[in-house]
């Protein structure tokens, strides 16, 4: 069994109640599994993103975080600390700011509030983003787990993150204000949480094939009909999300790679969303209910592919396909 294989099953078997395992068991099985310590290849990190995501979304999403904040800190020529990181970049009404020697404002959808060991957050200096390196020890009694009340993704536990008048003497300094932004880096990681949701529907479509060979329907038209349609719903997003991970992260990439991962993003979104009303299709109402194995993917899903602003993503992206002939080359021709 490779590492990967056994960081999934490790992930896919840890202990929990009705929905699914806490965030602390998510992590410990990350942990024993050595994938957070690990460093892959492309095609290695790609294979893990996705097989941790069809174990568990919420587990693939703080698996994700860490990456993206390894990744952050190797841009920054910064060696990594142990443990398990995340990336904090979503601001509360009061957006987090440096004042002279502390910080203001709070954050927002803090993944893994309660498990990280280390978290890469932004804090506007003079009108761009400055990345900060907190050890979360020194965020005791500014970590709010518990405000996460949503249907799906219970167990990345992303509350609020309180940080208010913390000394600028706790945290380090990462890069310089706007590194955060620079492409194809930012928007162009987006290909590595798409690669996190096709794990999970990948298992919703393993579930779904499952089911209708119990009921010996897998033969009926119709149902042939919806399964052809998951599998090429995975198999769209897969090539997508590829491609653009290939331009993204190869050497000499420039910051219009970035295009890529947003289309791939986009076009997973889509697709995620023509799965689900295939399976429900499917599998019916049985499919609701708590105890089923689709239940919980079904809601963690639907809530990870709402990206903030998916419309405005889209129009910058063509506008900007649209106005460079180099990548209108590329996408248009």
């Amino acid at each position: 069994m490779t590492d990967i294989a056994r960081a999934a099953r490790l992930v896919a078997e840890a202990p929990g109640g009705s929905d699914g395992p806490s965030g602390a068991a998510l992590v410990k099985a990350l942990k024993a599994g050595g994938i957070l310590a690990a460093r892959f290849t492309l095609a290695k990190l790609f294979e893990a993103l996705v097989a941790i995501g069809r174990a568990n979304l919420s587990a693939g999403r703080i698996f994700e975080g860490h990456v993206n904040a390894v990744k952050l800190l190797d841009l920054q020529g910064r060696a990594c600390p142990d443990g398990l990181l995340g990336v904090w970049g979503a601001d509360g009404p009061a957006p987090v700011r440096i004042e002279g020697d502390r910080l203001v404002g709070q954050k927002l959808f803090a993944s893994g509030a309660d498990t990280l060991d280390h978290a890469l957050v932004t804090a506007d200096l003079g009108g761009r983003p400055q990345l900060l390196l907190v050890d979360t020890h020194a965020l005791r009694g500014r970590l709010h787990p518990d405000e996460w009340n949503v249907s799906g993704m219970k167990a990345t536990a992303s509350g609020r993150c309180d940080l208010n008048d913390l000394p600028m003497a706790e945290v380090e300094r990462i890069g310089v204000p706007g590194d955060y932004l620079n492409e194809p880096h930012f928007q162009g990681g987006v290909w590595r949480y798409g690669a996190v949701q096709l794990g999970a529907m990948q298992a919703l479509t393993a579930i779904t094939a499952k089911q209708l060979e119990t009921r010996g329907q897998e033969a009926a038209p119709l149902q042939a009909m919806r399964l052809r349609r998951m599998v090429t719903a995975c198999e769209t997003a897969r090539l997508w999300l590829w491609q653009a991970a290939q331009a993204v992260e190869r050497v000499d990439a420039a910051p219009e790679d970035a295009e890529a991962a947003i289309l791939a993003r986009l076009l997973v979104a889509e697709e995620a969303v023509a799965l689900m009303t295939a399976m429900d299709q499917a599998l019916g109402a049985a499919s609701f209910a708590i105890s089923h194995p689709a239940e919980r993917i079904r809601r963690d899903l639907g809530f990870y592919i709402r990206q903030a602003n998916p419309d405005g993503l889209a129009l910058g992206s063509m506008a900007r396909i649209l106005a460079d002939e180099g990548l209108r080359g590329r996408w248009i021709g």
